[in-house]
């Protein structure tokens, strides 16, 4: 399994980094978890071909995590001239709320005949479900979106990997990331309680709890970024654009 992060920021790309996307290949399947605002151009800037991914999976509604999916589904109709089916996994409400988006953007968009089958499918908190060759299984976290924000976890072919989302501190995280491969944590700043969000000081004091072999910091504002040379780098790798990582 092969991951690139494409975006490594928190919503207003502190840091120039882009918002949210995880692109990952396994044996010719390729999924984006989080489509934020800027991910096409993350994908495009990195070689990635946006019309070969199988699988987009949200974590939560919020446009640094799906903003960018009018994009890719448009550039499918007019650009790459897609051929290949697209799913896209979420939450409940994904469908209206992308449904808006569209028509916000680009009214009377959701009426085209498309060229290529895109489906989205809502995936409630703790009901798994088969996504390519892995079980995708989804948790409840501390975040607000006006829908259930959630921390994703795949497993198959042998691996593991999860995934928090966006979300306050919450024990949940210990099981989603029990025994990962790697666990992708966001870490908006350095310290304190930020509404929503985790500081770094709070996730490297409950670093014991967790099992995951690997864990990666990601979704960084400016404070967090201008902290990033105090991370233990014996405990924590540090998400930066470009990254890739065979897991």
């Amino acid at each position: 399994m092969r991951l690139t992060v494409v975006g490594s920021g928190d919503a207003f790309c502190s840091g120039g980094r882009g918002t949210t996307c995880f692109h990952v290949e396994a044996d010719g399947f390729r999924m984006a978890i989080d489509y934020g605002a800027s991910a096409q151009l993350g994908c495009k800037s990195l070689g990635l071909k946006v019309e070969e991914l199988d699988v987009v999976v949200l974590s939560h509604l919020h446009g640094d995590h799906f903003a960018g999916l009018p994009f890719l589904i448009l550039d499918g109709q007019l650009g790459t001239r897609r051929d290949k089916p697209l799913r896209i996994f979420g939450p409940p409400g994904t469908q209206a709320r992308l449904h808006v988006v569209m028509e916000a953007l680009y009214p009377g968009i959701t009426g085209n005949r498309w060229r290529f089958d895109w489906s989205v499918e809502e995936v409630a908190p703790g009901t798994p479900v088969p996504v390519g060759p892995f079980t995708l299984a989804t948790a409840e976290v501390l975040h607000s979106s006006g829908a259930p924000s959630t921390a994703v976890r795949f497993e198959g072919q042998g691996k593991t990997l999860a995934y928090s989302g966006d979300t306050a501190w919450t024990p949940v995280l210990f099981e989603v990331a029990r025994d990962a491969d790697l666990f992708i944590c966001e870490c908006y700043r350095f310290d304190g309680a930020p509404t929503g969000h985790m500081a770094y000081e709070t996730i490297a004091a409950n670093r014991h709890g967790f099992s995951a072999r690997q864990m990666m910091l990601t979704h960084m504002s400016d404070d967090m970024w201008a902290h990033r040379d105090q991370v233990d780098g014996s405990r924590f790798l540090v998400a930066r654009d470009g990254l890739v990582l065979d897991v």
